[in-house]
């Protein structure tokens, strides 16, 4: 049984201080981010400071957000997840085959596919049901980017909620932990950020990304049952 998450909270690599105050945040997963949050003339370095962190810090559990499988420092990123016992896990991004997924798995740690592109969504059933995988999840932003969609829009709301039901669906089919829903981009937008969230959840998504400690709070209030639900709960049992 894959434990419960409803955030799992990005830190950058780049910012090897940080990592320690994400994880007293109290999310339920911290991301260290080899990828999009890390400019390519600082890869290295940034890979150089979480296995600092990883050796002087052996107790701790945060997963790492790998570059993706057609990316120079792929390899290298995830032979330092296979190093560490402190890596739980790896993020996949632009997850677009089986193949890759299972080649992220290798490292003997579970993997969270990110949707990312056309093609991804297009290959969602093999991507879910590939070795390794324990839950999906995707990036809204760069997915309508391929798509051509206008961010922030209405319609492209409507077209993303159909990438999240076939996330849904596949999640299902495959039988895998609830997935998890891409980042809010307005991290000062904490009553946007909670409509959101009581969307997803209500959708059947177990949580979210995100992108700074303040939202973290905001997610599981918003994730809690309600007193409603609570009171049916006990009267179930």
């Amino acid at each position: 049984m894959s434990s419960i998450v409803r955030s799992a909270l990005f830190v950058p690599a780049t910012r090897p201080e940080r990592i320690a105050k994400a994880l007293a945040t109290g999310a339920d997963v911290v991301i260290v981010d080899l990828e999009d949050a890390v400019a390519e003339t600082l890869k290295i370095e940034a890979r150089d400071n979480l296995e600092r962190f990883l050796r002087e810090n052996p107790e701790v559990s945060i997963w790492v957000r790998v570059n993706g499988a057609l990316h120079a420092q792929h390899v290298e990123d995830l032979e330092l997840c296979r190093r560490y016992a402190g890596v739980a896990g790896v993020l996949l991004p632009k997850a677009e085959s089986a193949r890759e997924v299972e080649g992220a798995a290798a490292c003997g740690k579970p993997v969270w596919p990110i949707i990312e592109s056309a093609l991804g969504l297009q290959r969602l059933e093999e991507i879910a049901r590939a070795k390794g995988v324990e839950r999906l999840t995707f990036g809204a932003l760069d997915l309508g980017l391929d798509l051509g969609l206008a961010s922030g829009t209405a319609a492209a709301e409507r077209i993303l909620d159909q990438a999240r039901y076939a996330i849904l669906l596949h999640s299902s089919l495959a039988d895998l932990a609830p997935p998890l829903d891409s980042v809010f981009p307005n991290f000062q937008d904490s009553e946007g950020l909670a409509r959101h969230t009581a969307d997803i959840r209500d959708m059947g998504f177990g949580g979210r990304l995100c992108i700074h400690p303040k939202q973290v709070e905001v997610v599981h209030a918003t994730l809690m049952p309600s007193e409603e639900e609570l009171g049916w709960a006990r009267r179930v049992m």
